[in-house]
């Protein structure tokens, strides 16, 4: 649990009411809104990286071809003005005229083809290849039309155009390459990078030639300053005493205490990130005992999950029993089995499995540390001694890339993608991140990915979910609740996608 104690809501409240005023109201002159968040990007490039900070920072810097309203869910023009299939492989669009890059590039077809291009060629190792390995390849139709070849047919292309793949400058990227892009960044979005300190901080200011037609508003806050701070808790005392306007992922209980702080404010909600274990069981793992099913079966039984959610998670979150998020079309736990917690049970099937004394393992991390060091103790109670690895991102995922590491305390936010595609195949389709390599799973999930016919999706999902929770390849856990912690004079509104839209963000 968090280390963050104050001596009582009184004194803390007093605290905040000295120190908190005065660069609060300072920021708001200013008109600069300071944030943080606990991870750091490795590449702000948004197809070098796969953290969620990144996603935040793409959306602001760089735009998509399409938009996908997120309180509506309507599919609007934001770089393509218009779009239509012409067959079940091919997709052609309209440009927007008229946009401009913040170096003063011109937007056009050029940009497009390239991008596309570039980032679908494995060669370039794009480390988001789920998001584009689909594109067979971009052509220019004329300067302000291009058409975009599809690998497979792939019904999920349209939401994919309107979130993770953003628009680079064609002449620029060229030459510096995902390098450049991430010393000094370059898009067509309402905010421009003017300082990036890699590690440290990333600064944006408001893109005064923002085209007016974008379905995203023209930002009024002028200046947003994102700081990169692992700890938690200097985030608390940063914002505690004025150094930040803005902070997320906060934990349940730290937000409860400083729900009484004056002049600060605090909002949750669900988001589409999901939480599970990932056990490596495939013939290459580390850790043999993920061989065998009882083990992992043993595992799904040893895990407290409702308990988790309301000690540790907190309102709002579900339990969840397959690996996706709810609301995603073709997300289902029809079929699939459910694992109540009993670690009687646990300790049989490890006994039944040869384990009887139970076995070391390392567990990795990186992220709602206290969630971890609660699951460790639920894997020890049933004589499983987990050890906690707790990593930066690129480290963790590098590590089970690599096949270093067997176990692992996931979460994935599927890019606000509203599709299975992005969930579920991502860890067993025989990708990056597939410990699993389970031909029959592969082949459902390509099924649904690429069916053009809705039920038929639906179906090979539903078989695919259910047969990974059958064969215990994971712990489905729950869906998170993000808690934000913010000045009060922010008018801000939270969204299901864990993207703060600071283009729509205002001062009271």
């Amino acid at each position: 649990m968090s280390k963050f104690r104050p001596a009582g809501a009184a004194a803390l409240a007093l605290f905040a009411a000295l120190a908190v005023s005065a660069p609060a109201e300072a920021a708001k002159r200013d008109n600069t809104l300071r944030f943080a968040y606990d991870q750091v990007p490795e590449n702000v490039d948004p197809y070098f990286n796969n953290v969620r900070i990144g996603v935040i920072i793409g959306q602001h810097v760089w735009d998509t071809l399409i938009y996908r309203d997120p309180k509506t869910n309507e599919y609007k023009g934001q770089l393509a003005t218009a779009w239509r299939w012409v067959d079940d492989k091919t997709l052609e669009l309209d440009l927007r005229h008229g946009v401009k890059f913040h170096n003063g590039e011109e937007f056009d077809a050029d940009d497009v083809v390239y991008t596309l291009n570039f980032v679908a060629d494995p060669a370039n190792k794009s480390v988001t290849q789920q998001n584009v390995n689909w594109i067979a390849k971009a052509e220019k139709l004329d300067k302000y039309k291009v058409r975009i070849d599809l690998k497979r047919t792939f019904p999920a292309a349209i939401e994919y155009l309107a979130g993770p793949i953003v628009i680079h400058p064609n002449e620029y990227y060229a030459k510096v390459g995902p390098k450049g892009m991430n010393e000094k960044p370059v898009g067509t979005g309402p905010y421009r990078v003017v300082e990036h300190v890699p590690g440290k901080h990333i600064k944006l200011e408001r893109n005064p030639d923002y085209f007016k037609d974008s379905p995203k508003p023209q930002p009024t806050i002028d200046k947003v300053e994102i700081r990169f701070i692992p700890d938690r808790q200097t985030q608390i005392a940063e914002i505690l005493s004025g150094g930040l306007e803005l902070i997320m992922n906060v934990a349940p209980d730290q937000a409860a205490q400083v729900k009484a702080v004056p002049n600060l404010a605090v909002i949750s909600g669900e988001t589409m990130r999901i939480v599970f274990l990932q056990m490596a069981s495939n013939e290459k793992t580390p850790v043999q005992a993920f061989r065998d099913v009882r083990v992992r079966k043993a595992i799904n039984h040893a895990i407290d999950r409702a308990a988790m959610v309301k000690n540790l998670v907190g309102d709002g979150a579900r339990v969840l029993n397959t690996v996706c998020f709810p609301s995603q079309f073709g997300c289902t736990d029809e079929g699939a089995p459910v694992y109540a917690y009993d670690p009687v049970k646990a300790k049989a099937l490890l006994a039944e499995a040869g384990f009887a004394n139970g076995f070391d393992v390392d567990l990795y991390s990186y992220r709602e540390r206290n969630q971890a060091e609660a699951m460790v103790g639920y894997l020890r109670a049933v004589g499983i001694r987990a050890n906690l690895r707790f990593l930066q991102y690129a480290a963790f995922r590098d590590q089970l890339r690599a096949g270093a590491a067997a176990f692992a305390h996931q979460t994935w936010g599927s890019f606000s993608v509203n599709d299975v595609s992005a969930s579920t195949p991502v860890f067993f389709k025989f990708q990056d991140d597939d410990a699993t390599r389970d031909p029959e799973v592969r082949d459902l999930l390509e099924k649904g990915d690429g069916s053009v016919d809705p039920a038929a999706r639906k179906a090979a999902y539903r078989q695919a979910l259910a047969m990974i929770a059958d064969r215990a390849y994971t712990v489905p856990l729950y869906s998170l609740t993000t808690f934000y912690v913010m000045s009060s004079d922010l008018a801000f509104t939270a969204y299901p996608d864990e993207l703060p839209r600071f283009w729509e963000t205002r001062w009271k």
